[in-house]
């Protein structure tokens, strides 16, 4: 809670986090799992523990918090993810809650071939198939394989969120971490092809800025940017 004329960092951060959330279109729920993305991506657990806590407090489901989690594996790394599951399973385990870490759908003979179906469903069948085509046989496992099947196939097909949702906290996700701006055009649009709005991926910038800082916000903002904007209403 923003306490007046709290110029602390910490008053700071409640006071523009409260305004930035009040200006987001996005609902409570997805503003939680965009800021427990983003500093999930960050690595910034002490603030992780007040957004889980807090998003508790509000009744956000524990599954849905992991999941967030988990989206993220494979962009801002296993190591990240896994200690930000652990801080929320901790914090849940104090309120007799329990996580489910066992959402997945797929198999080790499946993950690559629903990981795949995942990743043309985004960006589409022609655009990924030229891609895997393109790859050098030495970059194989990394571009083609492991892109498929961890990248997507481990994350995108669970359960609990759903894919649309789960492309917009990539989205954050990336641009969290800062310096992948072409993979941030690429999910800006691959969140297009789902049918996220510009007014939502607007949104989940503002959530996220306090956190990101500007730079990482007006670089996203610029990709945002390049789509039409929404139509005034009777036109």
């Amino acid at each position: 809670m923003a306490q007046t004329n709290d110029y602390s960092l910490q008053g700071i951060e409640a006071r523009v986090s409260a305004e930035a959330k009040a200006q987001s279109a996005l609902p409570q729920r997805m503003q939680y799992l965009i800021r427990i993305s983003a500093l999930t991506a960050l690595g910034a657990n002490q603030l992780l523990r007040q957004d889980i806590t807090q998003a508790l407090d509000a009744g956000i489901n524990p599954n849905e918090l992991y999941e967030a989690i988990v989206q993220g594996m494979a962009y801002s790394g296993l190591a990240r993810a896994i200690d930000a599951a652990t801080i929320l399973e901790d914090i849940a385990a104090t309120r007799g809650m329990k996580v489910d870490p066992q959402q997945g759908t797929v198999t080790d003979d499946s993950r690559f071939a629903d990981g795949l179906k995942a990743q043309q469903t985004i960006f589409g069948v022609d655009n990924i198939n030229a891609m895997q085509q393109a790859a050098p046989q030495d970059e194989h496992y990394l571009k083609v394989e492991a892109l498929s099947a961890f990248c997507f196939g481990d994350s995108y097909t669970r359960k609990v969120l759903t894919l649309k949702e789960r492309e917009l906290l990539t989205f954050c996700y990336i641009t969290a971490l800062g310096g992948n701006w072409p993979q941030v055009k690429a999910h800006t649009g691959g969140n297009l092809n789902m049918g996220t709005t510009r007014e939502e991926l607007i949104g989940a910038i503002e959530v996220m800025m306090p956190l990101i800082g500007f730079p990482k916000t007006l670089n996203a903002l610029a990709f945002v940017g390049q789509l039409p904007p929404p139509k005034e209403a009777g036109a």
